[in-house]
């Protein structure tokens, strides 16, 4: 049965020792230009603050689960989803999954088979729905191996309905990388 094709980013399941799954507050700039998705992979810049991330950034700080801050227009306080590009609050607080020990699930945007296990992956896509909020980036299936991905493959997913390995977009579980997540590089950014 073929995999249903519909990103998500990367979403917590679980804690690879059993631990429960929590996240952090980091700030983000105000009025910083470009959205974030939840699932959507962020970074940690010289600032303190968050940034998404693209493909190859180094400082990977953890993924995305949503931002507070008071809204500038009511002075209402606020929760949404993902962070709409140029808020001017000064008070944004982004919920960032940063333990690197917390077990990811995302789907491939190829075929993404058992072969992959314990091979270093990345994500393609920074994209995302301001609709729900969703991040749309996925694994990218080609970069397998290649030596500078930001994830590691565990497994494939259990779901039922995306978990076919014999066609495209098959959903499978991540960790972070040693060397790239901002907990585990040796040098400070």
């Amino acid at each position: 049965m073929a995999n249903i094709d519909a990103a998500f980013g990367f979403r917590p399941v679980r804690h690879i020792s059993g631990g429960l799954i929590r996240a952090e507050e980091i700030p983000i700039t105000a009025s910083y230009n470009t959205n974030i998705y939840n699932g959507q992979v962020v970074e940690v810049v010289a600032a303190g603050t968050i940034e998404a991330a693209t493909v190859g950034d180094t400082q990977t700080a953890g993924i995305f689960g949503g931002v507070s801050y008071t809204d500038p227009t009511t002075s209402k306080p606020t929760w949404s989803n993902y962070y709409p590009n140029t808020t001017a609050a000064s008070d944004l607080k982004a919920t960032v999954y940063t333990d690197p020990n917390i077990v990811l699930e995302a789907q491939h945007d190829g075929t993404g088979t058992a072969e992959h296990n314990f091979s270093d992956i990345d994500f393609a896509g920074t994209g995302g729905s301001t609709i729900n909020g969703q991040s749309s980036s996925e694994i990218a299936t080609t970069t397998s191996g290649d030596g500078n991905g930001n994830f590691k493959q565990i497994g494939i997913s259990t779901d039922p309905e995306n978990s076919d390995t014999g066609s495209a977009n098959v959903n499978a579980y991540v960790v972070f990388n040693t060397g790239i997540h901002i907990h585990k590089v040796v040098t400070a950014i």
